[in-house]
């Protein structure tokens, strides 16, 4: 989405615990890196708008119900009401509800103002890297032309590869450089655990062995982090796509990563919480790092961690214009990996942190919004994709007409995510090119190949398949 350009590589306090003790570490880890903290009138009325938004999107889902009545009625004769029921939620009312939170929940948005940081605090950078050789060395020469006003400390562990990976680390001589050799493969987890224990500040990051540093996006990410409301333990940086030109699959997710995840990134952590402060590029506590134990062993390492975070009471939010390009997929059938990674990572978040969903913060609408991923996911593979065959055919049981109302709230939505995404190129001086392929593709056929990729990652982690470092 963007003209990379040469050389350069996110209310209220949250709520407190019953205990003082607990009030007090939020404190001490705020103090470590912001002088200053103090309530702030632009977040007061966040959970106003919470309801507002709520209340606009319930109603939408209610109208929407009541004009799929017949819909509904013609469906049940079919297949019966069960089904009738299901597969309309799913299809239509659902998701209509999810787009106008959300369509709402953007017009709403104001980014908290930055405060001023007199002496940047010192951070480390963990960079875990397996089979790299063609970009590590550009990864880690982007964070020297950073310039960030405080000391650094990047660690790359190479996890055992069997490319020249270590070599390429090795060759570059920083004085903020340090090369871990793991010399076994022993997964992501593992890598970056180990890098953890040689930490030397109190704010750590992870990056990613392919991605670039856009400028000033060590000092946004920090300043996000040190800006946001006490409590605030984690921030995830923007990703985008770095290798967007390569090939139709790349212009694709192009439009995936510039309107889709940034805008829902966003509008969590509007409500106070980030769900995946992706190991792509975010900065952590290092204290709480190593209060949740560190990354888990599992495929989806980063969603898992991000809602231990979540469940200890912390905020985790989002910075917009600490940009990072990384690689994505080049075929299909590594964006079909990649998806199955994802999804496999969501059951894991669940399994591990399923009290998350009885907790009383805003952030907990979506918890139970990820919760009917799996529902929505499987009502499209098994009943819409089916129905899309049957209209062609002149059977509109699943998809017809009606299903055409969908698209004004769709437009909608893609107009409020490209005004509030182009703001913030602008502001980063970076250009938006034309990709009108990509996204018409992104738009009419990119839930066709990702929705039932994500089902098959869901009977993987159901039956407990192989785990391995795969496509992020």
């Amino acid at each position: 989405m963007a003209e990379f350009p040469t050389g350069t590589s996110q209310a209220t306090v949250v709520r407190r615990t019953a205990t003082s003790v607990r009030r007090e570490r939020l404190r001490t880890l705020s103090r470590a890196t912001s002088a200053v903290f103090g309530r702030r009138t632009l977040y007061l009325s966040t959970r106003i708008k919470f309801f507002v938004n709520l209340l606009v999107a319930a109603a939408w889902a209610v109208i929407s119900y009541r004009l799929a009545g017949r819909w509904i009625a013609d469906l049940t004769v079919v297949v019966g009401s069960v089904i009738a029921q299901t597969a309309i939620l799913s299809i239509a009312i659902i998701p209509g509800f999810m787009n106008a939170f959300m369509a709402c929940g953007l017009l709403l948005d104001r980014r908290p103002l930055r405060r001023r940081i007199e002496t940047y605090p010192n951070i480390s950078i963990i960079i875990a890297a397996y089979n790299e050789q063609d970009s590590i060395a550009s990864t880690i020469e982007s964070i020297a032309q950073q310039n960030y006003p405080g000391a650094l400390d990047v660690i790359v562990v190479d996890d055992g590869s069997t490319d020249n990976t270590l070599r390429e680390s090795q060759r570059l001589n920083y004085p903020w450089l340090r090369v871990l050799d793991l010399q076994q493969n022993g997964g992501k987890s593992k890598a970056l655990n180990r890098a953890l224990t040689l930490v030397r500040y109190p704010l750590t990051i992870t990056l990613d062995a392919d991605s670039l540093l856009h400028r000033d996006a060590l000092a946004n990410l920090v300043g996000r982090l040190v800006s946001d409301p006490i409590g605030t333990a984690a921030v995830a940086g923007a990703v985008l796509v770095r290798n967007s030109r390569l090939n139709f699959v790349t212009k694709v997710q192009e439009w995936d990563y510039f309107h889709g995840i940034a805008a829902v990134k966003r509008l969590q952590s509007f409500y106070h919480g980030t769900l995946v402060a992706q190991g792509a590029f975010s900065i952590y506590r290092t204290a709480v790092l190593h209060e949740v134990g560190g990354w888990p062993d599992c495929v989806g390492e980063d969603i898992v961690l991000t809602w231990a975070i979540l469940r200890r009471g912390y905020r985790v939010g989002f910075a917009e214009d600490a940009v990072a390009f990384t690689n994505v997929p080049v075929t299909i059938m590594q964006l079909i990996r990649q998806r199955q990674r994802w999804s496999r990572g969501l059951i894991e978040a669940f399994r591990h942190h399923w009290p998350l969903l009885f907790h009383l913060r805003m952030t907990t609408l979506f918890i139970w919004w990820n919760l009917t991923f799996p529902i929505l996911d499987l009502t499209f593979t098994f009943l819409f994709i089916p129905g899309i065959v049957l209209a062609l055919a002149g059977v509109y049981w699943l998809a017809g007409p009606m299903t055409l109302l969908v698209l004004p709230l769709a437009t909608l939505i893609n107009q409020l995510m490209y005004r509030i995404q182009s703001g913030m190129f602008v502001a980063q001086r970076l250009k938006v090119r034309r990709n009108p392929i990509g996204f018409l593709a992104y738009v009419l056929l990119y839930s066709f190949v990702l929705q039932p990729a994500c089902v098959i990652g869901y009977f993987k982690e159901l039956l407990g398949m192989r785990k391995l470092w795969g496509t992020k």
